[in-house]
């Protein structure tokens, strides 16, 4: 089971409330995980990625394991302690501004 962390905004969109756990078949990569979450949350098609399910979108970061995965290839697999469920996903909305 793999453990995902939304930020506040992307959770009340979603209804959801703590922490996601998603069932991953196969190689847990981030499409993975990000084509099982827009799945099973519908909502959230397009506000972490584009439509198509391809680029990140500006402003969304993904982190695990103290790493920031962000620039990764999106079928790179995802540390051994995200896929076991020991440590979350964290998709985080990036801050900007000045």
């Amino acid at each position: 089971m793999i453990r995902v962390i939304l930020p506040s905004h992307l959770r009340a969109l979603a209804r959801i409330h703590g922490e996601v756990h998603l069932d991953v078949a196969g190689q847990v990569t981030q499409r993975s995980v990000l084509d099982e979450l827009e799945a099973r949350y519908p909502a959230l098609r397009g506000t972490i990625r584009a439509h198509d399910g391809g680029s990140r979108r500006a402003f969304i970061r993904f982190f695990a394991c103290e790493q920031d995965l962000s620039h990764e290839q999106p079928d790179t697999p995802l540390p051994a302690p995200v896929a076991d469920g020991t440590e979350p996903y964290l998709i985080v909305g990036a801050m900007a501004g000045g």
